[in-house]
């Protein structure tokens, strides 16, 4: 079973669900030709897609196009139902990065049957996700920068004060449609920059100041 740590503690939980928000940040809506949602745009994950600092990407033979996208991750910290927008904050127990690693042939090639596209999302390896900081060590979520690096080069460099659902929307809207749990993990979205990464590449997500995740392409 995959583990969320918090940094500076020995708590451990168990991770559950990985809930995904898509179209979350306008500049990363208009580069993909999406149109913006009136709703959050919700998918998952499931926890054999998570790796973590220092472990391998493997793309599958079935993509030639995998994208990185950088995330801000939350970590659940106790079960909630129906969770009211300002209390939604008191269910985080840190925050983390993760990078929400997408098959953007297969995912376009599935949208246009109408078909799911889990298989683009949620193939092993699709989720290097950090450890995470703890909720009390962040004043302010909603303005942490989200940078993603390739081989040194910049090539998202975002703030989450850009989301368009915010961290306490995000929260209370999952919690009316799946129960949240501890160890759950919610991805909020990704910022413009996305681009493709292929083998020998490495990968350095962070929050500067916050948490660095380091991961390679086999």
């Amino acid at each position: 079973m995959k583990t969320a740590t918090i940094i500076g503690s020995s708590q451990t939980y168990p991770i559950g669900k990985i809930l995904c928000i898509g179209r979350n940040y306008a500049d990363h809506i208009r580069e993909l030709g999406n149109e913006p949602p009136d709703r959050p745009v919700i998918f998952m994950k499931p926890a054999t897609a998570l790796i973590g600092e220092g472990e391998e990407i493997v793309i599958p033979a079935y993509s030639a196009d995998c994208h990185h996208e950088v995330e801000l991750a939350l970590l659940i910290g106790k079960s909630g139902k129906d969770i009211p927008i300002d209390q939604a904050l008191g269910y985080i127990a840190g925050y983390g990065v993760a990078i929400d690693l997408t098959l953007r042939d297969v995912q376009n090639d599935l949208k246009k049957k109408g078909l799911p596209w889990e298989i683009a999302k949620g193939f092993d390896t699709a989720c290097p996700l950090s450890a995470f900081v703890p909720a009390a060590k962040v004043s302010n979520p909603q303005n942490l920068q989200l940078r993603m690096l390739v081989n040194d080069a910049v090539r998202q460099d975002g703030s989450t004060a850009l989301m368009i659902h915010r961290i306490p929307e995000l929260v209370s809207h999952m919690s009316g449609i799946f129960t949240l749990e501890a160890g759950d993990v919610i991805l909020t979205g990704t910022p413009a920059g996305v681009s493709a990464i292929g083998s020998g590449d490495r990968l350095s997500a962070e929050i500067p100041g916050l948490v660095i995740l380091q991961v390679t392409v086999r």
